[in-house]
């Protein structure tokens, strides 16, 4: 372990040095007074983790040497021993108070200047173990952190397409349909389902009916910027996309724009009447009020979309609605 020893006294010196050496303390550096001390210190050069200085040195005293360590973060924890005469108190009163940890009466004994140095050592050493085991267990929760923010997201996106999953949705949804509510904005629900899956993955597989599954994907978050949209895989081949404070005529523009973007993808469906990879979308949009059900809501997207499938796929069937309540208007864009 480091030892510094810190006097203006050649022959106090070279004594602490060698009754030091003597017992095994083989690293140990000399500073000739309390400003070659601060160089020293301030060098970062080898480690230290014992000061003996003597009190009274001209310039920068052997306080001065103990401010300076217990000012500096990096030295903050070095043990600091003074050793002046008994006799010489008030000065002793100001070492401890600039943070000294002992002191050796002056003429220094061996057997006391040895008791303490390992005693003052030991400390150190705790010191150190202690800080040790803060910076590791810093390093654990910053990990758990870490790990748990993953499982999180994991837990709310879904593995194949990289986008919001289900149970993110259904998170979200409730979130947004309590804000609508209470503050009396509107808020829509767009339903997309593609056309034909089933024909597609049995026409080119189901490695290639994952592909496109992420195709879709990318293609339908790409028009999703807002932080209270999301745009989420429901399940299978279906698609949902929530749009706050958005009335009818904003989320059947987004639909229509989502429904035309797949189409232009050009992705092969031999398995559809058009040839190609498209979707059918359902719209909803309402105004929530105190007697209204979110399931209800969620309902009227799902109805608007079963008619868009029916009614030929690849087109956008929009359902206004007072939920709870029969559709106040049903509009459908064809293609």
């Amino acid at each position: 372990m480091g030892i510094l020893i810190v006097d203006d006294e050649p022959d106090m010196r070279e004594t602490l040095r060698v009754l030091l050496q003597l017992h095994g303390y083989s690293d140990i550096h000399c500073a000739v007074d309390g400003r070659d001390a601060l160089h020293f210190l301030a060098s970062n050069g080898p480690p230290i983790d014992l000061i003996l200085t003597d009190i009274r040195m001209p310039g920068l005293s052997g306080i001065d040497v103990c401010k300076f360590v217990k000012n500096s973060p990096h030295l903050h924890d070095i043990p600091v021993l003074i050793h002046t005469a008994l006799s010489d108190e008030p000065m002793l009163a100001r070492a401890f108070a600039a943070g000294a940890h002992d002191f050796l009466p002056k003429p220094v004994g061996r057997i006391e200047l040895l008791a303490r140095v390992r005693a003052a050592l030991d400390l150190k050493g705790e010191l150190d173990r202690h800080r040790a085991r803060e910076r590791k267990l810093v390093e654990v929760t910053r990990k758990l952190e870490r790990s748990n923010a993953k499982l999180r997201r994991l837990s709310v996106v879904d593995e194949l397409t990289g986008i919001s999953n289900r149970r993110y949705f259904n998170l979200l949804f409730r979130q947004e349909w309590s804000r609508a509510s209470r503050e009396q904005l509107p808020l829509s629900l767009i339903i997309s389902d593609i056309d034909s899956f089933k024909n597609f993955n049995d026409q080119y597989g189901h490695p290639a009916g994952d592909r496109c599954l992420e195709r879709v994907a990318r293609t339908l978050s790409s028009f999703i910027h807002r932080s209270g949209d999301a745009v989420c895989r429901y399940g299978g081949e279906e698609f949902v996309i929530l749009l706050a404070n958005t009335d009818l005529q904003g989320a059947r523009t987004v639909a229509e724009a989502l429904r035309a973007a797949v189409e232009e993808l050009k992705l092969e469906n031999l398995g559809s009447p058009s040839g190609r990879v498209t979707i059918s979308v359902g719209v909803a949009c309402t105004l929530p009020q105190p007697d209204c059900s979110a399931d209800a809501f969620l309902a009227a997207a799902d109805r608007a979309l079963y008619r868009a499938k029916s009614n030929g796929r690849n087109r956008v069937e929009v359902s206004a609605c007072t939920v709870d309540r029969v559709p106040v208007d049903e509009l459908a864009i064809a293609k």
